[in-house]
């Protein structure tokens, strides 16, 4: 129990696995959640992370009844979390005018957003009893600026933000921190199939240092790569008719039926 633990949600892949080798390598305790419990078994295995380590919670985050479940279980089986980062997300693109992408729009900002509340939530009051503790929300450089088709992401990391920044507030000088990271391009499945360019591409690995460096620092905001927080910032800056011009015609991200082709 004295080893400290960080608990991940979305654990099954991409960012999630990557941070949590991570720390695992840095001797943490693992407390990983995920819907397919037997994929994060799998990886677990393949890199021989002794059981004694860690532990699996299969829940949705999406489910305000699973998380605060999981977070009983957490507690009770491995101690309250030093870190809990808020990771799991989905990211598809959306067309309004399409009645059914409302409905796949709506579970983009259940799991994005209220899944991150969800996450926090169960753990904030005990963090407080205790007076320590870090809270990391994973946002996007996509929530800066809204883009063509990216409508319920780019809302949904918005939120995220917006939302981080609000906790951060309300928890200051508590002792419980909230870190807010913005990843730029990285090499996931949530990105393999984009149909555009993607600057700065950055691979898991390099992301998750970077990550876990940024929460041990006590940052409040980061973009990782740094380079496309400059990009980010120029962005934000456009006047609106150029910055239309500029992503008009522009590929837009995959549409849930566009995927099932």
């Amino acid at each position: 129990m004295t080893t400290p633990l960080v608990l991940i949600t979305g654990a099954s892949s991409g960012i999630g696995q990557a941070v949590a080798l991570h720390y695992a390598r840095l001797g943490y305790r693992l407390a990983l959640v995920a819907r397919r419990s037997q994929v994060i078994q799998t990886w677990l295995d393949e890199h021989e992370i002794n059981p004694i380590n860690y532990a699996i919670y299969c829940a949705d985050v999406a489910n305000t009844g699973h998380m605060a479940s999981m977070a009983q279980a957490c507690i009770a089986q491995q101690g309250l979390p030093d870190v809990v980062i808020a990771n799991a997300g989905i990211s598809v693109g959306v067309d309004s005018s399409v009645r059914e992408d409302l409905s796949v729009m709506a579970h983009i900002l259940a799991t994005n957003v209220m899944g991150t509340a969800a996450t926090f939530g169960p753990f904030i009051t005990p963090m407080l009893a205790r007076g320590s503790g870090t809270l990391v929300g994973i946002g996007s450089v996509a929530g800066i600026r809204g883009l063509p088709g990216h409508g319920g992401y780019c809302a949904s990391k918005a939120a995220v933000i917006s939302y981080c920044e609000s906790l951060r507030g309300e928890l200051r000088s508590s002792g419980v921190k909230v870190v807010t990271l913005c990843p730029g391009y990285i090499d996931t499945p949530l990105t393999k199939n984009n149909r555009y360019t993607m600057p700065f591409l950055m691979q898991p690995e390099v992301f998750a240092e970077n990550a876990v460096g940024a929460i041990a620092a006590g940052c409040s905001y980061r973009v990782i790569p740094w380079q496309m927080g400059v990009v980010a910032k120029l962005l934000r800056l456009l006047p609106n008719a150029l910055f239309d011009r500029l992503f008009a015609g522009r590929p837009r991200k995959p549409r849930v039926t566009d995927t099932q082709d």
